[in-house]
């Protein structure tokens, strides 16, 4: 739990401080950026955030008043609303980038040496395995 907590709190100082994000508008900066098309559902994107439709909604007027980031209609179903990255929001996230993962780098993988690392991927494979199965 005290990695699941401070982990992303740590991760989320430094993007503030760096590139004025928190750490789950850069997650869904970082996510936009890797859909086709630079678009997902809101409720796609709630889903993979673990956040609630309704503070997904709110962090992405944040994200359109600042210009990274826009809504409009799915065209496959006018009942959803789809979030897009916008060129502005693919340069911020960009510029963001490096910093973030040198971070990331800095206050995880360069504690473990490569064997460690090939166990954590091991114990984590395995634990995101079972969090998928149905009880």
């Amino acid at each position: 739990m005290v990695l699941l907590a401070r982990l992303p709190a740590a991760l989320d100082v430094e993007l503030q401080r760096d590139a004025e994000l928190s750490f789950l508008e850069y997650y869904v900066l970082a996510e936009l950026s890797e859909a086709p098309g630079q678009r997902v559902r809101l409720s796609e994107l709630a889903e993979l955030t673990n956040a609630e439709l309704s503070r997904m909604s709110h962090l992405l007027s944040r994200l359109e008043k600042r210009g990274l980031a826009h809504r409009e209609p799915d065209p496959t179903n006018r009942r959803y609303t789809r979030a897009v990255l916008t060129e502005a929001g693919m340069a911020h996230l960009a510029r963001a980038a490096p910093n973030h993962v040198a971070g990331v780098r800095r206050l995880l993988f360069d504690a473990l040496d490569a064997d460690d690392l090939r166990q954590l991927d091991d114990v984590l494979d395995r634990v995101i395995a079972r969090i998928g199965q149905p009880d």
